[in-house]
């Protein structure tokens, strides 16, 4: 069944949006991420022009994430406090990140900027996750020498320390502040929640405890992605309705879906899993980079 997007200007398929929604909201339910990190991607792949796939991508990461964190706090799997200090960075990160984002708008770098920043930030985060996954089952399967249960790292020497009772962490508060920042910027500027950046700085960087990491995500990139769908609908319109629509119908569902498999499969194996994802889209979008487009477009400058 076609289906015209007004504002995308372009013909598609409503139940490939449908699908890719649903795929998605799987995604956001089993790893506790926003899933912008591969809707963008696939919408850029069935020819939505990249404006529009960041901004309506980030508007259909609301509609999976609060479908899962409201799984996840039935479960009381969710820190509200941390979640709390989180969002205050990422909504100052998200107005920077729309600022930033309309001035290569205006410059015509858009679709460049937005693949090559998903291309590094998804090749450093698939490898490190990938390499720290591995790293846990095997350390699992051989729990040979002792093992300090608990590290401090610099982040636990910094000031302004806050008691994190959920997650059972007393840290300042300056870190989570700062990845809610860099997630907010990353929100508007390629249309992710930034749960594939947040959910490895929650497990490594702040020490986190993976139950409560899934949860305590989604409610920061609920609240983030929909500043950030806002301020892209009101600065410059690139938000298409009726494809927002369809691909929250398919992500509501996937996410109680990817929130009930998650619950069967084990922590080790969730990173291992979400890490492969992550270098498979980086892939693909580093291909398309590489390769020569079928249509090729020479914009000359008539002499006066």
């Amino acid at each position: 069944m076609q289906i015209y997007l007004p504002i995308a200007e372009v013909s598609v398929n409503a139940f490939t949006l449908m699908g890719l929604g649903g795929l998605v909201g799987v995604m956001s339910g089993l790893f506790g991420v926003g899933g912008g990190f591969l809707i963008t991607p696939l919408l850029f792949f069935i020819g939505i022009p990249p404006a529009i796939a960041v901004a309506t991508g980030a508007n259909q990461v609301v509609a999976s994430s609060v479908s899962g964190v409201l799984a996840h706090m039935k479960r009381k799997t969710v820190d509200f406090r941390m979640g709390g200090v989180l969002l205050a960075g990422g909504m100052v990160g998200s107005g920077l990140g729309v600022l930033v984002f309309n001035i290569l708008q205006q410059l015509g770098q858009v679709e460049l900027v937005v693949q090559l920043c998903y291309v590094v930030f998804l090749g450093l985060i698939g490898a490190m996750m990938l390499q720290e996954s591995l790293r846990a089952l095997l350390r699992a399967r051989n729990p040979s020498g002792r093992r300090r249960l608990h590290q401090h790292m610099w982040v636990h020497r910094l000031p302004l320390k806050v008691k994190f009772r959920a997650s059972g962490l007393y840290i300042s508060v300056i870190p989570p502040l700062l990845v809610g920042l860099a997630v907010g910027v990353l929100a508007a500027i390629m249309g992710v929640g930034g749960g594939f950046i947040m959910v490895p700085a929650m497990i490594y960087l702040l020490g986190m405890p993976t139950k409560v990491v899934v949860g305590t995500s989604l409610f920061q990139i609920t609240f983030v992605t929909a500043f950030t769908t806002l301020m892209h609908a009101v600065s410059y319109n690139t938000v298409d309705v009726m494809l927002a629509v369809l691909l929250i119908i398919g992500g509501v569902v996937g996410a109680q879906i990817g929130t009930t498999l998650g619950a069967r499969l084990r922590a080790e194996q969730l990173r291992i899993l979400l890490a492969l994802l992550v270098l498979a889209v980086c892939g693909k979008l580093a291909l398309d980079l590489f390769l020569t487009p079928d249509d090729l477009f020479v914009i000359t400058t008539r002499g006066s």
